[in-house]
């Protein structure tokens, strides 16, 4: 049988993996990279993406959302808007071999994807849906655009995006910023950390109407407002009079409303104090303070949003240290479906939010968590014979929901199990050895477990489907509570009979192997009082052999010294046996009956002392 104490195996550092990869490419004559501003997702890097990914997924859910998903290759049709977007000029576009050939590309953005899926639950005569509004959908695509790569921005990444469909009030907007920022504080990181810009197209749109620009202008306008941070001032006001004819003038008075920090200031310098527009951008800021989110939302006139569709509110989130690219985007774009044949206008509002640079974010404030692979039990068979009975505990122990690793070799060398098992971050290591397995037990190590007289378990092969039981994990198992009270557990033809001990608690009574007369205690959870039962009232017969799962080992036969042991035991005067005080199917009515009138004043709210009380009666 295995009795050593497992060894702990020192993890490879990053730099020794890294030197690794290197000296492996070097030997290999493809090239290993993936294409340029691609990733690889080794194993490591996949348990932190569907870390964040769960995030990502519990803030919409939290929010009322449902997931959709749909092909990463959509029609190219879908993206060709006029506004001189940058987007149209990234995209992984190619024409198919159909007949006749058919223009794709690689979704560079989810947003049209979904207005097409809406347009298809959508009567083309009359706009009615199919679908009942509003409509509140999540996904997390991958995208990909042909642009330059630098730190947080690839060629490829995933965005979670959440929309809201069907509703024209500016409280959409508040429940999409609440979302985020659900998701924020799920990882660790504060409104001291990053900040909502927010500003409104309608907003801007009051202000050009006001100097003059024609309502055609308003989308090129604003994709080139969209470059300011980028390009600076003079190249946005060259931009707006060379390439649309606008004046110096209204390029100035636009530029100066830009540098407002404040609304009222925005509306001030704009003249727009009075618009619709600025008393619902007000409104949407009085909603958040409401929500218990005012230090995270701020006014941003620069913030426009390069995308032509979009036509009130917006947003970006940015790092307040100013050293990252946009978090997060988002906005309001009431007449995209309009632009893809919807027959009426169908208010929609959504945001998209990028895995790559919360990333960077996350490791800087060193908000990742440090993701071990994990194994819940490796099972190691002793010999090539065992093997067969080593499938047999892993499918047991597989069927109980837990993750199991089988090594492959066999384990003669208990060193070798537990270099296997700690490689594998296995929490627990079972042995399939000739001994237990003859006895019909399992070995079970324990390799979290600092107390030594809890590290070890033999789990009869028949009960592994409450295998955690044994290790405090959910149920209990047959014997524990036995055990629990000094009474070696039965094994063999001595398994316990199921008796109930409590209407919450159905736990078997396990009599001693002999069966003579020794008191066995089972403790009911609910008033925690040992209720006592003689093993001469349940019989000293137990369990037959022949209720053993047929896939189970018979039990060998005792070795000598313990036959010897039992005959001089059995050579000295016997005690009186103690009469049992009923049957055994009054003493469960009776702790049935105990455990119910507990439960009931559990639940109506009574003190412990009242439910002392009334068990004492």
């Amino acid at each position: 049988a295995f009795c050593a104490a497992p060894g702990v195996m020192a993890e490879a550092s990053d730099k020794k993996q890294k030197k690794g990869k290197k000296e492996a490419a070097s030997s290999i004559a493809i090239d290993v990279n993936p294409p340029h501003g691609t990733r690889d997702f080794f194993p490591d890097d996949m348990r932190v993406q569907r870390w964040l990914f769960d995030k990502f997924r519990q803030a919409a859910r939290l929010s009322g959302f449902q997931e959709y998903d749909a092909p990463v290759l959509e029609n190219e049709d879908l993206y060709k808007r006029k506004a001189g977007e940058e987007i149209t000029d990234q995209m992984y576009n190619f024409v198919t071999k159909d007949n006749p050939p058919a223009r794709v590309t690689l979704r560079p953005e989810m947003t049209p994807t979904l207005a097409r899926m809406v347009l298809s639950l959508m009567r083309a005569s009359d706009g009615r849906m199919a679908e009942q509004l509003p409509l509140k959908w999540f996904s997390i695509p991958q995208c990909w655009r042909f642009e330059t790569t630098q730190r947080g921005r690839k060629r490829e990444h995933y965005q979670w995006n959440c929309d809201i469909v069907g509703v024209d009030k500016i409280t959409a907007e508040v429940e999409l910023l609440a979302t985020v920022v659900s998701f924020f504080e799920s990882v660790g990181i504060t409104s001291e950390d990053v900040r909502f810009r927010i500003n409104s197209r309608k907003v801007l749109g009051a202000v050009l109407e006001k100097a003059g620009v024609p309502v055609d202008k308003f989308a090129p306008v604003c994709v080139i407002i969209d470059k300011l941070d980028k390009v600076g001032p003079q190249e946005v006001s060259r931009q707006l009079q060379v390439d649309h004819g606008i004046g110096d003038d209204v390029a100035q008075t636009i530029l100066t409303a830009m540098e407002a920090k404040t609304l009222e200031d925005f509306a001030a310098r704009s003249g727009t104090a009075d618009s619709e527009a600025v008393h619902e951008l007000k409104r949407l800021f009085d909603l958040c303070e409401a929500y218990g989110m005012g230090d995270w939302v701020s006014f941003d006139a620069s913030v426009v949003r390069g995308l032509a569709y979009y036509t009130g509110v917006v947003f970006e989130v940015f790092d307040r240290k100013g050293e990252l690219r946009a978090i997060c985007g988002g906005g309001r774009y009431d007449r995209l479906l309009t632009l893809y044949g919807s027959p009426k206008e169908i208010p929609c509002v959504g945001f998209g939010f990028g895995d790559c640079v919360i990333m960077e974010l996350l490791k800087e404030r060193n908000k990742l968590p440090k993701l071990g692979r994990e194994v819940d039990y490796v099972v190691a068979a002793y010999s090539a014979e065992m093997m067969p009975a080593q499938m047999k505990v892993a499918k047991a122990i597989r069927d109980t929901g837990a993750v199991v690793d089988v090594m492959p070799d066999v384990a003669k060398k208990v060193a070798k199990a537990f270099n296997y098992a700690d490689r594998c971050g296995a929490r627990r290591i079972a042995f399939v050895a000739p001994d237990e397995w003859n006895n019909g037990v399992v070995r079970i190590k324990d390799l979290r477990e600092e107390d030594e007289s809890k590290k070890q378990v033999d789990v009869p092969f028949g009960d592994m489907a409450n295998i955690g039981s044994y290790f405090g994990e959910g149920k209990a198992a047959p014997g524990q509570a036995a055990v629990a009270a000094g009474v070696p557990a039965a094994s063999g033809a001595h398994a316990a009979r199921s008796v109930p001990v409590c209407a919450g608690f159905a736990r078997p009574l396990t009599p001693q192997q002999s069966g003579m007369g020794v008191k066995v205690e089972a403790v009911c959870p609910d008033f925690a009082r040992p209720w006592v039962q003689s093993a001469s009232s349940i019989g000293s017969s137990g369990a037959p052999a022949a209720a053993r799962p047929a896939s189970a080992p018979a039990p060998a036969a005792a070795p000598a010294k313990q036959a010897k042991a039992k005959a001089k035991e059995e050579d000295k005067p016997k005690k009186k046996k103690e009469e049992p005080t009923g049957p055994v199917e009054d003493l469960s009515e009776e702790i049935v009956a105990q455990g119910a009138k507990v439960r009931e004043l559990k639940e109506a709210g009574a003190a412990k002392e009242e439910i002392d009380a009334a068990v004492a009666e």
